[in-house]
């Protein structure tokens, strides 16, 4: 357990979370031309809007004209957007705001941005088997994909569900599935409560929704949500009466994030492991920080109930990058890999520094995500410092601040901005340059943004070394990009044997090529996870021997997911005692 620390406190806000931007923040959101905006009451926005909504924005010093714009461009049903959008018009002026308020500053549909070259991405890289079109239309299947996940977002959220679980519920289902699946699977999350790790791939899904689960009451939802509990609680704690902690609650998390140890010495603690969980086998499990509070309990109460150590990856690297781990691993000996990598912007890309403006005070890039910034977006930026003064005002360079935050994008010209490149997103996350090329520019970013952080696990790890002077066999679950195959590799770590389960193929691409110029030990890959049954993960250990650390990653709430990996664990446990 966590010794507490008085120079620590905790919170529970959420893992650098960008403030509010002008008007929709969805990527590529459908603009004025293509979505019609509706008031709470379902009349659209462009009809006439009641006057004293008029008045009163008039009454706060905006022009008649400014707020009939204002209205026209985005409706008046969110008052918040609204006021951002009028604030940034009177910035702007009269002539910036005939010439950019819907061009510029109002995201539209992707379909008609043929005329903008994506800069930075890769010329040989390829979708779907063609090529890129030097117009950038070889990326148009991409931006129509996140285009439609955002709309069917914004219906969620238009029905009252958080934006959060919307995105949840889409990743869940599929990008195909209908409206009311993805309304049955919130339903089912939240009526899980608690009990958020159901193997919910056991429920058909059809046209209709989760057929056990359409047209139950909650209390019929919840009564399946204990049955399940019941029957997948893990080992000896499965007979244990349900975690109590609300869904959408975040986990508390210290502050600063920096574990139980730095490489710099800063200590936060020490802890003690219950007998049955000291390995090894090592275990090693990482999920999302701003997890909800049940997620994380549930979480530790299937690994033996040690507590998360909580990392945020600013300290191993210039990017901020919040996770937890559950783990047995010693936290004594610890050392970093080297060499070490630079820990602010300037020394990761000095070229940037010709362009950073005076007033962009970032020294560290925000959390990876697994999208860029669209096109539509470069462009509203560009257009509205365009038209601002030197420097913009307080309004403009917020906003641009915002956008340069949540989207991690850098300066590369005078008032021009770019996404980072992939080859830059995998020096910050310590894998070796080229490591993803070869597979489609998009899925380059998709699967960076849920690779581990080299840096971070490699100083988790390094205490293996000592430990298995002669190599180790390692049971790798949901491996992505080789994130601990690669952090193994600096240690110094012969890796005998490495059982990989990874269902993208891309992902298994990636790793079998840096696999085999880089290793002589054996790796197996598995695609499906419910394919290594208890059985097959001994007849493993009878043929290779004993697995020395069983590691995996997942990104939030994925129940059946980690069913899996708890599964798997506890087999790998039971076979080590008859070894």
């Amino acid at each position: 357990m966590v010794d507490s620390d008085d120079s620590f406190e905790w919170e529970s806000d959420a893992e650098a979370e960008p403030s509010s931007v002008l008007a929709l923040r969805n990527m590529d959101a459908a603009g004025p031309s293509t979505l019609v905006r509706q008031d709470p009451n379902g009349r659209a926005s462009g009809e006439a809007p009641p006057n004293s909504v008029v008045e009163g924005y008039v009454g706060m010093g905006f022009t008649r004209e400014i707020v009939l714009k204002g209205i026209k461009d985005i409706g008046h049903s969110d008052s918040n957007a609204l006021l951002e959008l009028l604030l940034t018009y009177k910035t702007l002026g009269d002539e910036a705001v005939g010439n950019c308020s819907t061009s510029g500053l109002i995201p539209q549909s992707v379909e008609d941005d043929d005329d903008f070259d994506f800069e930075n991405w890769d010329g040989d890289d390829n979708a779907d088997g063609r090529e890129r079109n030097s117009d950038g239309s070889g990326h148009e299947d991409f931006l129509q994909e996140m285009s439609e996940k955002d709309k069917k977002i914004k219906s969620l959220v238009n029905m009252g569900f958080p934006e959060d679980e919307a995105n949840r519920a889409i990743t869940t289902c599929g990008m195909d599935a209908a409206l009311s699946v993805l309304v049955d699977s919130i339903y089912a999350s939240q009526a899980a409560g608690n009990c958020s790790y159901m193997n919910l791939s056991e429920y058909e899904v059809t046209d209709r929704g989760f057929d056990s689960f359409g047209g139950r009451k909650k209390a019929r939802l919840m009564e399946e949500s204990k049955k399940k509990m019941k029957r997948y609680g893990g080992g000896a704690q499965g007979s244990r009466p349900p975690l109590h902690g609300f869904h959408g609650e975040l986990m508390p998390r210290p502050n600063p994030m920096v574990g139980f140890n730095l490489p710099s010495g800063r200590q936060s603690g020490t802890r003690s492991l219950p007998k049955q969980a000291v390995g090894p086998p090592y275990f090693y499990y990482e999920n999302m920080a701003r997890a909800p509070k049940s997620v994380w309990m549930e979480i530790s109460r299937s690994l033996y109930d040690i507590e998360p150590e909580f990392v945020d990856s600013k300290y191993f690297c210039a990017a901020v990058r919040e996770r937890g781990y559950v783990h047995n691993l010693p936290i004594e000996k610890r050392s970093p890999l080297r060499p070490l990598p630079p820990k602010t912007i300037f020394e990761a890309f000095p070229h940037y520094k010709k362009w950073w403006p005076t007033w962009d005070h970032r020294e560290q890039l925000n959390c990876f995500d697994t999208r860029v910034a669209s096109p539509k977006q470069i462009k509203q930026i560009e257009c509205t410092l365009a038209s601002s003064s030197t420097p913009p005002p307080i309004t403009v360079q917020k906003y641009v601040m915002d956008q340069c935050r949540e989207w991690n994008l850098v300066w590369v010209g005078k008032n021009k901005v770019a996404p980072l490149e992939q080859d830059e997103m995998e020096y910050l996350h310590g894998f070796p340059r080229n490591h993803t090329r070869g597979v489609a520019c998009r899925k380059r970013y998709m699967c960076l943004g849920n690779s581990f952080q080299v840096d971070t696990v490699g100083y988790h790890l390094s205490v293996l070394k000592d430990l298995f002077p002669n190599g180790i066999n390692v049971l790798s679950l949901f491996t992505g990009i080789g994130g601990a195959e690669v952090a193994l590799h600096r240690l110094g770590i012969h890796m005998k044997t490495v059982i990989s389960i990874e269902i993208s193929e891309d992902n298994r691409r990636i790793l079998r090529g840096w696999w085999d110029q880089t290793q002589t030990g054996t790796l197996i890959e598995i695609a499906d996870v419910k394919s290594l049954t208890n059985d097959k993960v001994a007849s493993f250990m009878r043929r290779y021997g004993r697995f020395d650390l069983v590691i995996g990653g997942l990104e939030g709430e994925q129940p059946a997911l980690f069913y899996h990996y708890s599964r798997i664990l506890n087999a790998v446990k039971s076979a080590t005692t008859r070894i």
